[in-house]
C-alpha cells in the first residue's frame, strides 16, 4: 500500500503543481483539464480550462490534484503536506521557494526532534511541513 496527497485548489491547480513540480524536483505526468475529458458530459465553460487531475512524480512518490468546482471547493483545514528532506540546506530552500506570496505558520528552525523545522501555508493555500531529522 501507499498513499499520496490529493490537493484539491479554486481554479489555480495548473499553476500550483507547475510550481511544486519545480521546486521539489518532480515531474508533471498528467494534467487534464474538464473539456479534454473524454464523454459526452456537458462541461460548464467555466469548468473547461480548469484542471480535472494532475499528477507529479517525486521520486517514488505521487502529489496529485484538481481543481473543485466553485460551489464545491473548501479550503485545507485540519492536514499539512509533510516533506521528510536530509539536507538542511535543502530543507532552507524548498521553505524559502514555498512561502514566497504565503504565510509562516512557524519558522524553519531547530526543535528536540529535527535540525530544522517549520510549517507555512502557501499562496495557494495549501500548509506544508518541512522536517529535517537530527541523525540517530
Amino acid at each position: 500500500m501507499k498513499l499520496n496527497p490529493y490537493l484539491n485548489f479554486p481554479g489555480t491547480c495548473k499553476e500550483a503543481m507547475m510550481t511544486y513540480a519545480g521546486v521539489l524536483g518532480g515531474e508533471v505526468v498528467a494534467m487534464m483539464t474538464y473539456g479534454d475529458m473524454p464523454g459526452e458530459n456537458e462541461v460548464p465553460d467555466d469548468l473547461a480550462d480548469k484542471i480535472a487531475h494532475a499528477r507529479i512524480a517525486i521520486g517514488d512518490d505521487l502529489l496529485m490534484a484538481s481543481d473543485a468546482a466553485p460551489d464545491r471547493f473548501k479550503p485545507m483545514q485540519g492536514v499539512s503536506v509533510t516533506l521528510n528532506i536530509s539536507e538542511p540546506a535543502e530543507a532552507d530552500r524548498v521553505f524559502a521557494a514555498l512561502i514566497e506570496g504565503g504565510t509562516e505558520i512557524m519558522p524553519l528552525t531547530e526543535t528536540f526532534w529535527a535540525l530544522k523545522f517549520g510549517v507555512l501555508i502557501d499562496r495557494f493555500g495549501t500548509q506544508w511541513m518541512i522536517n529535517c531529522m537530527k541523525p540517530e
